[in-house]
């Protein structure tokens, strides 16, 4: 990846370290965290008495490293990671990735513990993953996801077209885009767009099928706020209940209607700003019924008052800081 330009402006020193190409089946630990090992990243982090902030799990190779043992470390924990590999190997089609998920589900699991014991603080992006991580290890702090929306900038009005958007080389997406396509947006006469990058052939073939679905390969991540701010409704589907995901936020902030199933919305606490629906048969219905109304300012001012409640990015930073230093000094 390229360096991000944007970061060199609010830190006062940046670096970048390659990943190690490592066979992803061999050795005990997590290939997500070996590949990841670097001397010099391990130099820096013992030349001074700094806390730590591993942003990831896969970032903590060195978490219980004797050189750190002083350091106050926080983990900023995305999923409960060996969910989440387990969930991507049920959702992938090639048989080796799936042998790769499930071996690394096996060893998170394990290595998870280890991170339990030497992080000083975990900063969970959820209510599910804040009750795991307390019970299992005691040190949970809830952290809302953090997000690029300062304001709800919902436009008022309709849209014409309903959109799913999302990573479609990512298995999980892919696998939501085909049960929409073939369960959902098959049965609607309204258009329905699919936008992400890297869709696989087998979606593509699907799309073709039917005259009202149309599918946008590789769009510009300035080009998907559009299509989310101008769609009626966005419909997002994922069979993982895990973490937050922020398309549900950007959809949130910038969009009109939003229709769900519920593991995407589940324990976000923003279920009632959400049509949501458990069977295909209910999307359907309830993408028809947002059809019949207009969004208007009092559906944005519940958004502002929920959203503002829990996800406001400065308040959220201030309780990662706080977990960072707290404690200044580890004994």
């Amino acid at each position: 990846k390229k360096p991000a330009s944007q970061l060199k402006k609010v830190v006062s020193e940046l670096y970048y370290y390659p990943r190690l190409k490592k066979n992803p089946f061999w050795g005990k630990r997590p290939y997500i965290v070996r590949s990841r090992e670097s001397k010099k990243l391990l130099e820096r982090l013992s030349a001074d008495h700094h806390p730590i902030l591993f942003e990831g799990l896969h970032t903590t190779a060195y978490i219980n490293h004797p050189l750190l043992a002083k350091k106050v470390k926080i983990v900023r924990a995305h999923n409960v990671e060996h969910d989440y590999y387990e969930a991507l190997a049920l959702a992938e089609e090639k048989w080796w990735k799936t042998l790769f998920f499930k071996s690394e589900a096996r060893r998170l699991k394990e290595y998870e513990k280890k991170v339990g014991q030497f992080a000083d603080g975990i900063a969970a992006i959820s209510p599910m993953e804040h009750r795991y991580f307390e019970g299992e290890y005691g040190k949970s702090t809830y952290v809302p996801a953090f997000h690029s929306n300062d304001i709800v900038s919902s436009k008022m009005g309709n849209g014409d077209y309903i959109l799913y958007h999302g990573n479609l080389s990512v298995p999980e997406n892919h696998r939501a885009a085909h049960f929409l396509v073939k369960e959902v947006f098959s049965r609607l006469q309204v258009p329905c767009i699919i936008a992400g990058s890297q869709p696989p052939k087998s979606l593509i073939k699907s799309v073709e099928s039917y005259s009202n679905i149309k599918l946008i390969a590789d769009v510009p991540s300035d080009e998907i706020l559009e299509l989310i701010s101008n769609a009626h409704a966005n419909v997002l589907v994922t069979f993982q209940s895990t973490g937050i995901k922020l398309k549900l936020l950007n959809s949130l902030y910038r969009g009109r209607f939003i229709v769900a199933n519920r593991p995407m919305v589940e324990e976000t606490g923003l279920e009632e700003l959400c049509f949501v629906g458990k069977t295909p048969s209910e999307l359907v219905e309830h993408i028809k019924a947002t059809f019949e109304k207009s969004f208007d300012e009092n559906q944005k001012q519940q958004r502002v008052t929920l959203l503002n409640q829990t996800f406001d990015n400065q308040v959220n930073a201030k309780k990662l800081v706080n977990m960072l230093f707290k404690p200044l000094v580890k004994q």
